[in-house]
């Protein structure tokens, strides 16, 4: 894992530039929901590379297609023409080098804060030795040693939303998926979760993929944000988020991080959540005929 320092001097992921292998590459991924009868595009021919170690944030309006992307990448979802490849190997499945994170935490309610970290570790059949130690640690990183017989119930929703981190992490992905992690958190509580994923990030040396609806959120956590389409989403803009590393809450009153905000704005300007279209009869509930796919 790279030191503090070393991340603090590092250069944002690009795209285009000369290093490693993309952590992940996309190229022509489309991706079509079935929907009474129709197949409704959701993501329409998106070409992506994303470099190691680095923070991407998706933005665009709900419905875009955000979600069902990150689920595409995590090799949940099939792409329906296209490839997905993660550290330069195909997904085709569910795979351990993706951790994916809901926008709810999803723990087993009858299982304690240790189990549900340690639920993954079974599945891949760790012996009971060596997953006791991986659990122990990232209770660790997450703040929760503390709490690890605790069940969800007794948590808060911060703490639960730690261990769904915690149990994402458990296999040691390489990429790190984020569905609006902090969007049900207030909003004190959700800037301190900001640091606290900047800290663990620093430490863990993953890729993070990042889906927001808070363009501040975006701009702090990431090295680019990728404003996305209204549906079928395809790469409206890449923008660089030229702040250095480390970051604290004080560095968005920086003049870079309005202008950056402004610039993600301004791509954002005309584009309609798409189930407001629907309901107001901006755009039609299914694609017309001639949209469909056969």
């Amino acid at each position: 894992m790279s030191s503090e320092s070393g991340r603090a001097n590092r250069e944002p992921g690009s795209a285009t530039g000369a290093g490693p292998a993309p952590a992940i590459r996309l190229e022509g991924v489309r991706f079509a929901f079935p929907v009474d009868g129709h197949h409704t595009d959701v993501i329409g021919g998106l070409d992506l590379e994303i470099a190691p170690r680095s923070i991407v944030a998706l933005v665009g309006p709900n419905g875009c297609g955000k979600s069902t992307l990150l689920r595409v990448i995590a090799g949940l979802l099939p792409a329906r023409t296209g490839s997905v490849e993660v550290e330069g190997r195909p997904v085709a499945g569910p795979d351990s080098r993706v951790g994916l994170v809901f926008q709810e935490p999803r723990l087993l309610p009858w299982r304690t804060a240790f189990a549900n970290v340690a639920f993954p570790l079974e599945v891949a059949g760790r012996d009971r030795a060596a997953r006791e130690r991986r659990v122990t640690d990232l209770l660790g990183l997450v703040g929760l040693r503390d709490w690890s017989r605790a069940r969800p119930a007794e948590l808060s929703g911060g703490m639960r939303q730690r261990v769904a981190i915690a149990r994402a992490l458990a296999l040691e992905p390489a990429v790190l998926l984020l569905d609006e992690p902090f969007s049900a958190l207030d909003a004190l509580t959700r800037e301190r979760f900001n640091v606290e994923l900047l800290r663990l990030w620093e430490r863990i040396g993953a890729t993070i993929v990042l889906v927001t609806h808070s363009i501040a959120e975006a701009v702090f956590l990431a090295d680019r944000v990728l404003v996305l389409s209204p549906r079928p989403a395809q790469l409206v803009a890449d923008v660089v988020v030229n702040l250095p590393r480390p970051r604290r809450p004080g560095d968005l009153d920086a003049a870079a991080v309005t202008r950056t905000a402004a610039e993600i704005r301004a791509h954002l300007e005309g584009a309609t959540d798409d189930a407001f279209a629907i309901a107001t009869g901006d755009v039609p509930a299914h694609p017309q005929p001639e949209q469909a796919i056969p």
